[in-house]
This record gives structure tokens, sequence and C-alpha cells, in this order.
């Protein structure tokens, strides 16, 4: 199709709108890294509580996937995000007024539910505007364009904050999120009309929540695919989202503005893999399973550097291993594909969110995790010592390697 075709220029206009609302997704998600020591001064936060206060969006966000599949293919993504778009408003705006934690909690559990629909009913979504063969493509793109919000996220955010303070700057996000979730509810379709799938009618038979639940759950591949996502993920947001922006600011001594730029470069590689990530599955490997493991070995390799020695290496190629580690990180994208292939479209919704579950604990359990070993040195945010950091990383570390061991014993699916 050309982008003049009217079915075609209006699946893409949706494309963009939900892209919208996915890069606020990103933001939300890991925002807390540059933003961690202001937020746990200001709140008098231990490890553990900025451990909590981190995970406990990802936790309210990994629950809400079982839910929320049979909910999206049943009401549909247009109303489903839209409806869970006025929660992460309100989380949003009660987070930027937030003066104690108890506060700051239920503002991030908000957040944490009203974000939780957006990325699955917007693949299942894809799958009714896009062929499986197209899927790939669109869902990679999709998270490509959603690293722009772990990029304002980062270098931009540290500015905003340092100009007009950490209040004001996630008050103007909230404000920006309620705009974002008109549109989708304006401008968003479920379905080409008259047109309700690529696949075959045979495939399009409703199927009941349990029904699917058992399908999904019964098959091995599955549960070794949650598992490798959810140390995939855990790895990732472990550093993108909180533990990365301490470490270089009490470990490596790197100032604000400094360690939201270096993230950044880990944003950058993220975009610039999910972007490459489906033409190197089809064109190089020949394979959605073995990008994945690929990628997977790549980002364990790397990410050994926070048990020691990423303090041995010159800030300038440490520039380079945070965006070469995004790059490997991006390989996990992988993983919607694979599910794509994995089940029919008629439970696609309940698959994505089943998955997501897993991938979304993995960030949760991690950084609560982290924070508890953290805390074990006696140790205060504002002045946690390397030995901390090089103990909590261990166990993300340690998770993804027999993940990536388990993992290659999966099938191969088209």
């Amino acid at each position: 199709m050309t982008y003049n075709n009217p079915l075609n220029r209006k699946r893409w206009t949706i494309f963009a709108t939900l892209a919208l609302m996915y890069i606020l997704v990103y933001f939300y998600r890991v925002s807390l890294a540059v933003v961690a020591r202001d937020i746990s001064l200001e709140l008098h936060l231990t490890p553990e509580q900025l451990g909590t206060l981190s995970g406990i969006l990802f936790f309210v966000y990994a629950v809400a996937q079982l839910p929320l599949g049979p909910m999206i293919d049943r009401l549909g993504s247009r109303l489903v995000i839209s409806a869970f778009g006025m929660l992460t408003t309100l989380g949003g705006l009660l987070f930027s007024a937030a003066d104690t934690f108890a506060v700051a909690i239920v503002a991030r559990m908000l957040i944490g539910l009203g974000t939780a629909s957006v990325l699955m009913a917007t693949f299942t979504l894809f799958s009714h505007w896009f062929s499986k063969q197209e899927f790939g493509r669109v869902s990679g793109l999709m998270v490509a364009i959603g690293n722009v919000g772990n990029l304002v996220a980062t270098a931009p955010l540290a500015l905003a904050v340092g100009v007009f303070g950490w209040r004001n700057s996630f008050l103007f996000a909230g404000i920006l999120q309620a705009a974002v979730t008109i549109l989708v509810f304006i401008k968003v379709e479920d379905r080409p009309e008259g047109y309700t799938t690529h696949e075959e009618p045979t495939q399009q038979t409703k199927r009941g929540m349990m029904d699917a639940w058992g399908e999904i759950f019964g098959k091995l591949d599955f549960w070794l695919l949650g598992v490798i996502s959810f140390f995939w993920y855990g790895n990732y947001l472990a550093l993108q989202a909180l533990w990365g922006g301490p470490y270089l600011m009490e470990v490596m001594h790197l100032s604000r503005k400094a360690t939201g730029s270096m993230l950044m470069f880990t944003s950058f590689g993220f975009i610039f893999g999910s972007l490459i990530a489906d033409s190197l599955a089809r064109r190089f490997f020949k394979s959605y399973r073995k990008t994945l493991l690929t990628g997977q070995i790549l980002l364990l390799a790397l990410m050994t550097a926070f048990l020691g020695w990423a303090e041995f290496i010159p800030t300038a190629l440490l520039a380079v291993m945070f965006f070469v580690i995004g790059i490997a990180v991006s390989s996990g994208v992988m993983i919607y594909p694979i599910i794509r292939s994995m089940f029919s479209v008629s439970i696609v919704g309940t698959a994505l969110t089943s998955l997501n579950f897993y991938v979304l604990m993995g960030a949760a359990v991690t950084q609560q995790v982290m924070g508890i070993i953290v805390g074990t040195y006696g140790d205060m945010a504002g002045g946690m010592s390397a030995e901390a950091f090089h103990a909590a990383f261990i166990f993300p570390v340690t998770g993804l390697a027999l993940s990536v061991v388990l993992y290659s014993r999966s099938k191969e699916y088209c």
C-alpha cells in the first residue's frame, strides 16, 4: 500500500497517535533515575523506599496485565487506552504534588495502572490493521518511537529539573498526558471499517478467558519466553529507570546533567536497535528467536560491567558502552513478533498481556530486590557505596544468564 491509500493513511495516523501515548508511558517508566537524588532528599527516602517507589509502578502494571488482556479483546483498544489514560493523568498530577512517601506511592500506583494497557492494546490493534508479516516491523518501530520518552527522561529532564524543579516538570507531563488521552479517544479506531482481521475466518472465533489462558500457559515455550522476558527487562530497567542514575552519580561521581547524558546513550542505542531489529531478524539471523538470544548474550556480557569493571573505563568509552547496551536491549522487542506467531489473532491481546506480565514483573522485582540489597550495606540514598551496587547488580546479571540457557532450549516460531 502507498501512503495515499486512504486505509494506509488512516492506519499510520492511528500509529502516530498511539506513539504519542507510548512516549509518555516510557517517560514515566524511567524518569526516576535522573531525579532519584532530588526526590530522596526532599521526601527523606531510604534506598529500600526508593526501590519501592520505582518498583511499585511496575508491580501494578504487571498485575494489571492479566485482566487487561481479555478486556482489550472484548472492549477494544481505543476505549481501554482512553479510560486508563485518565488514571495516568490523575497519577501524574498527584505525583507532582506529593509531599510524603505515601502520596508518592499512590501516585505511582495510578500511573502504573493507567499506563498498563497502552503497548499491549496498541499491538492488539495492530494485529487488525497490519498483516502478520508487517507486525514485527511496526512493533519494533513503535518501541523505537516510544524510546523518545526514554530520551526525554534523561538529559532533557535533568535540564528541566535544574531550571523548573522536579515538581513543575512532572506537572507539565501530567497536563500533556491529558491532552494525548483526548487525542487517542478522538483519532483511534480498533479496526478498519468492514474489515476484521488479516487472518482466515476460521481463526476469528472469540475465545473464553479461561480457555485462552489454558492454551497460553499450557505451552512450555511461553514459559521459557516469559523467563527471559523477565530478566531482559529487569536488567534494562534496573539500569535505566532507577539504579543506573545513582550508580553514575555516587560511584562514578558524574553530575546530574552528565548522568542524564550517559543514560541518554542507552536510549539512542535502543532506538537505533529497534529500527533495525526486524530487518536483522528476517535477513541476517532469519529467526526472531536467534536475534533475541544473540542480543541477550551481548546484554549479559555488558551488564557484568556494573559488577566492578565499569569504574575503570574512560568516560568517552563508557558512553559507547551505554550505547551498545541500548542496542543489545533492543533485541528484546523480538518477544512480541514471537508471541504473535505462537497464538491466533483471536487471543493475541490475552497472549501479549500475559507475556507482558513477566516483562513488568521483571522490572518491579529487580528494582525492589536491588534496593533491599543496597539497604543491607547501611547506605542512605545520596551516599551509596560501590560495593553495595556491585552486590545488587549480581541479581539481574545472574538471572539473565540462567534465562538465556533455558530459552536456548525453546522451539522456533515463524
